[in-house]
């Protein structure tokens, strides 16, 4: 979502006359789209700003952050950064420019009455966030009630994030998003689909619906919307009567929320990629209870025999805290039992940290520090021995991949499975990006395998 949200950023300062450089140094303008939903991510914020204010004594530079910011971390940072709002004030980052001394490349005058974006009342925020005592209002300055409303300038040439629906209505006690994000809005289904159809058209190979929680989509405009099952249908039907090869996929679902039929629609197309990534959080039922999860194991459980039974051949993604509030040993011990009963092919493992604004940032965090990185490693460990379970199945076989670019590895580009397990070979034809091509597999590891390119390029 981060992404998506730089995507639109990057919109509106290109209307402005802004182009984009690859190093930070030769800046005019510079932002960070952040996350408060961990803390490790908010100290890397600290970290560039630190740096960005130093270079502020050599030359001239404005710094902006937006993105998913919880209000105690919004308030550090109007001490720091020059420009913060909230992104659904994003078509009044030109006026703010503009207050704050900036004029664009193309003109003395910001452009701030574009086409593109439906003028409404400037938001009173804007001049209380940036301080502007005596600042003259501005009415009619574009402010979209959602990002999307913006077209975004796309950063690749064949990978695209579709944002379908934004906040959460679920208040996981651990969790920043609906004090950040806000209530659950989905977007509207024909603005989806004819956004898909544009990007199928230009060739895209890999496309992302986004959502804090995107199997609730439809759910705040009951009677008025489709719901995610029947969206992720007619989006699959319409690539495949494409012709193009295209691997649509979705993040985050919810547990709580997700439902048979949207696991019959993936079986159905095969578009759709076979890939789910089902966020479990904790093995144990009463840590859940904690969490507000609101599902149990059981649902979780079942969830989880769908996506096997339609899905036989899909890859099964989740996302796990260790170290929660009141976290047992014995608690833990579920948590690593769950993680050898669903035999993930990838975990994203997190130590918990507390977020201001999160109900449980009101909670003694007892769980010592050195535990939780035990705990962290532990399952680690686990998640290895089941993943290469996995990966070496591939080897030897014949493998179709998506080619997303030059690999760490000196020599070698890099891609991923439709179950987006990361491929490696030797090649340095870079006109290989953005295209299918088959790998023989030779050698595997937990998370990744490597190979030997078969086809230059697979046809379409």
């Amino acid at each position: 979502m981060n992404h998506a949200d730089a995507e639109r950023v990057q919109a509106v300062m290109a209307k402005l006359g802004y182009g984009v450089t690859d190093k930070e140094e030769e800046a005019d303008v510079i932002g960070i789209i952040a996350c408060s939903v961990r803390q490790k991510a908010i100290d890397k914020v600290y970290s560039k700003i630190s740096k960005w204010n130093k270079w502020k004594n050599k030359k001239n530079l404005v710094t902006f952050v937006s993105g998913c910011i919880l209000p105690d971390d919004q308030q550090k940072f109007l001490k720091l950064f020059d420009l913060v709002f909230d992104m659904k004030e994003l078509s009044s980052f030109p006026i703010m420019l503009s207050q704050y001394g900036v004029t664009t490349p193309v003109s003395n005058t910001p452009r701030v009455h574009d086409a593109d974006m439906e003028e409404v009342a400037r938001p009173a925020s804007v001049a209380e966030k940036l301080n502007l005592a005596g600042a003259r209002p501005v009415s009619k300055v574009a402010a979209p009630p959602q990002t999307w409303e913006v077209e975004p300038v796309y950063n690749s040439s064949f990978e695209a994030f579709i944002p379908i629906q934004n906040g959460c209505n679920k208040f996981c006690t651990f969790c920043a998003v609906p004090y950040t994000r806000g209530r659950e809005v989905s977007r509207p289904s024909a603005d989806i689909l004819e956004e898909a159809r544009n990007l199928i058209e230009k060739g895209y190979k890999s496309i992302t619906l986004l959502g804090q929680n995107v199997n609730s989509y439809g759910l705040d405009k009951k009677g008025e919307e489709i719901s995610f099952a029947a969206l992720l249908d007619r989006l699959g039907g319409m690539a495949d009567a494409s012709g193009q090869d295209v691997w649509i996929y979705y993040t985050s679902p919810h547990p709580r929320d997700m439902t048979r039929d949207v696991i019959e629609a993936m079986a159905r197309h095969r578009s759709l990629a076979k890939q789910v990534h089902l966020p479990v959080q904790s093995g144990d039922d009463k840590v859940l209870i904690r969490m507000n999860r609101k599902h149990s194991m059981a649902r979780y459980r079942e969830v989880v025999g769908w996506i096997h039974d339609l899905l036989p051949t899909a890859t099964l993604f989740t996302d796990v805290i260790v170290g929660f509030t009141g976290e047992t040993d014995e608690q833990f011990e579920k948590t690593r039992a769950a993680m050898r009963e669903f035999k993930y092919n990838m975990a994203y493992i997190a130590m918990y940290s507390p977020r201001p604004g999160a109900a449980s940032f009101a909670w003694q965090d007892d769980i010592p520090h050195t535990v939780k990185k035990e705990r962290y490693a532990q399952l680690t460990e686990d998640l290895e021995k089941e993943a290469i379970v996995h990966t070496k199945k591939m080897k030897d076989q014949m493998i179709r991949i998506l080619v997303r670019g030059k690999d760490r590895k000196d020599g070698y580009l890099s891609g991923h499975t439709e179950g987006k397990i990361v491929v490696r070979f030797a090649s340095d034809d870079e006109s290989l990006i953005g295209t299918f091509v088959d790998v023989k597999i030779e050698s595997v590891r937990p998370f990744s395998v490597e190979g030997e390119l078969v086809t230059e390029k697979v046809a379409i």
